[in-house]
C-alpha cells in the first residue's frame, strides 16, 4: 500500500475536512453515525484513509491516516464491544505504547471512533480501559451519496446508495474485506530427526547407496494416489452455534457484571444479587442501565447490606423505566453529571485503615503522638504582605474562591479559616461567601446516607 493514498474524487468534491474537536469525542456529542458491525466501519476507515483530508492540529506524531492506523482500526474492529487496552495492542502489533496512543488519537479525531466510557482505575482490578463505539461522520455519508434515516440505535441508519457512489462503495468494501482477512499459519517443519514425506523409501536399485542419483526422484506413486478420489478426506466440521443464556442464565449475568463494577457489591454472592435483579434483567437491562438507575438517588459512602441496598434503589425501577429510550436517557444524565465523574475515583478516597505491620503500627504511632504534643500556634500570623493587597488582587482571588465553591470546591476558603481565622478570610473573600461555605460545612458534616440499611 503507498505512503501517499491517492484521493477520492467523490471526497475532494465534497470538501468536507474530518477534524472532530475534544469537546464532541464522546457518544452523546457525536455529528456521526454508529456503525453496525466492525466490516462496515472498516469501509468509513478506508475511506478516511484515501481521502487525506485529515490533518491533525498539533506539530508532531502522525500527520495522516497511513498504514498504521489501518493496522490499529483493524484490530479495534475484531473486538466487541470495542474496549482494547494499550498494553494489548502494544502486544499484539508490536508497537510502541506512544504509537498506539497516537494513532487511537487520529482516530477519534477523524470522527471514527467516539467514547463511551473513558478509561480510569478501580480498587483491586487495577487500570480498566477506554470504551470506544465505531462511528461513521457524515462526511462519508455526503461523499458516497448515501441516504440516511433516523435511527434510534444507530442515529442514522443507512437506507439506500445513489448511482454515483456505488463504484466507490465496490472498492472500498474490497479493500476492508482484504484487510480484515486473517493471514494464514504457515505448516510447521518436520524435525529433523523425522523422514520427509517426499523423500524416497527405499535405496535405488540401480547400484549405489547414495540418495542423490536420478532413481530417486522417478519412484512410482503409491496405490492409494492412484485410486480415484480421496479415502482419507476430512469430514467438514460442523459450525458450533453460540449459547443462547436462558432467563436464570441472565440474572446470574448481569449480577456478575454489577459485582465486578459496583464497589459496595463486591463482596456480595451472585445469586443472591441475582435474585435481586431479577425484574430489570427479566426486562433486558444491561448493567450500565441498572447503575444509572442506582446512583439516580443522592450517592452514599456507608452501605451495610447490599443486597438489601440495591433491592431499595431498584424498587419499581422496570416500571418507570419500561422502555429502551426512557432507559437510554438515564444512562445519558448519568453520564454527563458530576456525581459519575466523582464515583470514578471515590474508590481511592475511603478512610484511612491501620497498617497490618506491628513494626509500621508502631512508627504510625509515634508520629501521632509528636503531631499531638507539638505546641504549634493554631492560627498563623498574617504577612504583612497580605494586608498590602490591592484591590485587583482581592477580586482576582474572590472571583476564584466563588468559581471553585460553585464546582463543589471550599477548600480555599475553608484552609484560609483555618489557618488565619474567619476574621481574615471575610477580609480577602468577602462576609457573604465565607459565611455560604461554613454553613454548607456544618451542613453537610452530619449527613450519612444508607445507614438505615
Amino acid at each position: 500500500m503507498p505512503t501517499t493514498p491517492p484521493t477520492l474524487p467523490e471526497a475532494a468534491a465534497a470538501g468536507i475536512p474530518l477534524h472532530v474537536p475534544t469537546a464532541h469525542q464522546w457518544l452523546t456529542a457525536t455529528t456521526g453515525r454508529i456503525a453496525p458491525d466492525g466490516y462496515s466501519w472498516m469501509q468509513a476507515v478506508c475511506w478516511a484513509h484515501l481521502d487525506n483530508t485529515y490533518r491533525p492540529t498539533r506539530g508532531h506524531g502522525p500527520q495522516h491516516i497511513g498504514d498504521t492506523t489501518l493496522r490499529v482500526a483493524v484490530e479495534l474492529a475484531r473486538l466487541a464491544p470495542c474496549r482494547p487496552g494499550v498494553d494489548y495492542l502494544v502486544r499484539v502489533l508490536k508497537l510502541s505504547k506512544r504509537t498506539i496512543q497516537y494513532h487511537l488519537g487520529i482516530l477519534r479525531e477523524a470522527g471514527l471512533l467516539t467514547y463511551q466510557a473513558k478509561g480510569t482505575r478501580v480498587r483491586g482490578e487495577g487500570g480498566r480501559a477506554s470504551e470506544f463505539i465505531w462511528t461513521i461522520p457524515t462526511a462519508f455519508d455526503t461523499a458516497l451519496h448515501l441516504i440516511t434515516r433516523v435511527c434510534d440505535r444507530y442515529i442514522r441508519a443507512l437506507q439506500g446508495i445513489a448511482d454515483e457512489g456505488r463504484a466507490t462503495m465496490k472498492r472500498l468494501a474490497k479493500m476492508a474485506r482484504k484487510l480484515m482477512r486473517r493471514p494464514r499459519r504457515s505448516r510447521p517443519t518436520a524435525p529433523s530427526g523425522k523422514r520427509p514425506s517426499n523423500a524416497p523409501r527405499c535405496t535405488p536399485m540401480e547400484g549405489g547407496s547414495s540418495t542423490s542419483s536420478s532413481a530417486a526422484t522417478t519412484t512410482s506413486p503409491s496405490e492409494s494416489k492412484l485410486e480415484t478420489g480421496n479415502r482419507h478426506a476430512p469430514a467438514p466440521k460442523k459450525s458450533r452455534k453460540a449459547r443462547q443464556l436462558n432467563a436464570v442464565g441472565r440474572r446470574h449475568q448481569l449480577a456478575y457484571e454489577l459485582i465486578q463494577q459496583v464497589p459496595w457489591l463486591h463482596r456480595a454472592a451472585v445469586p443472591r444479587i441475582a435474585w435481586v435483579i431479577q425484574d430489570v434483567a427479566d426486562a433486558g437491562w444491561t448493567a450500565e442501565e441498572v447503575i444509572a438507575v442506582i446512583n439516580e438517588q443522592a450517592p452514599t459512602r456507608t452501605v451495610h447490606r447490599p443486597s438489601g441496598f440495591l433491592a431499595r434503589r431498584l424498587a419499581g425501577a422496570h416500571r418507570r423505566f419500561d422502555t429502551p429510550a426512557k432507559r437510554q436517557a438515564l444512562v445519558t444524565w448519568w453520564r454527563d453529571s458530576r456525581e459519575a465523574e466523582r464515583a470514578r475515583h471515590v474508590e481511592w478516597e475511603g478512610a484511612w485503615q491501620a497498617p497490618r505491620s506491628r513494626a509500621v503500627t508502631r512508627l504510625v504511632r509515634q508520629a501521632i503522638n509528636a503531631v499531638r504534643h507539638t505546641d504549634a500556634p493554631a492560627v498563623r500570623p498574617v504577612e504583612q504582605d497580605d494586608q498590602d493587597l490591592t484591590g485587583g488582587q482581592l477580586q482576582v482571588l474572590r472571583e476564584t474562591a466563588h468559581q471553585a465553591f460553585l464546582a463543589g470546591d471550599t477548600g480555599l476558603v475553608t484552609s484560609t479559616v483555618a489557618f488565619r481565622g474567619r476574621a481574615e478570610a471575610e477580609r480577602i473573600y468577602g462576609a457573604e461567601l465565607v459565611g455560604r461555605v461554613l454553613r454548607l460545612r456544618s451542613a453537610s458534616s452530619h449527613l450519612k446516607v444508607g445507614a438505615g440499611l
